[in-house]
């Protein structure tokens, strides 16, 4: 068989073992893709990808480092690296990976998020605002930067500006503004 027909063959083995719930033989199908070609971005991201999702989260961000060094313009990779290393709790090294995914795609509003969040981790609160702001700007509908947004407010101890937030939130996420004046023991009235 052809290498570009092996490959063909081995992508099609990997998704049938993927849809047949069998996540460590499709891991090796993807090992032997990357035998064939060694630095293939959708063999080396469905690696990493199954990696993390195995529990394995060492593998996998060397997996993800291996594919950033591969293919240096890849946004969607330098975020998912970001993200492992964010949930490692390792935020000193996620933050210039999140500045990357940014550089490249700077729409990228998962990524204005996660950079968020690891900077809230080290307390950098100014930094965080302006963050979150662009993720809510980006994602107006989504609650998850709204809520972080009021609590770096609350952080710091802007309680008027949280509760505009919240207030906001009322309006279409009354669940998570509920959530919201129970973790921060503020109250906001629907706006009329």
């Amino acid at each position: 068989m052809s290498r570009p027909l092996s490959y063909q063959f081995g992508k099609l083995k990997a998704m049938t073992l993927l849809t047949l719930g069998h996540k460590s033989h499709a891991l090796k199908v993807f090992d032997a893709l990357l035998q064939i070609r060694p630095l293939d971005r959708y063999a080396m991201a469905s690696r990493a990808h199954l990696l993390a999702q195995l529990g394995d989260k060492p593998a996998a961000i060397a997996s993800l480092e291996q594919l950033t060094s591969a293919h240096p313009d890849h946004a969607a990779a330098w975020f998912n690296l970001a993200y492992m290393l964010e949930d490692a709790k390792r935020p000193a090294e996620a933050e210039p990976m999140f500045r990357r995914v940014l550089a490249l795609d700077p729409g990228m509003d998962r990524a204005w998020y996660g950079l968020a969040l690891v900077l809230i981790q080290e307390r950098r609160f100014d930094e965080a605002l302006e963050a979150l702001k662009k993720n809510t700007e980006l994602q107006p509908m989504s609650p998850f930067g709204w809520y972080q947004l009021a609590r770096v407010h609350v952080e710091r101890r802007e309680p008027d500006e949280a509760v505009k937030i919240i207030r906001h939130l009322k309006g279409f996420e009354p669940k998570v503004a509920a959530q919201l004046e129970r973790d921060t023991g503020l109250r906001a009235a629907p706006s009329a």
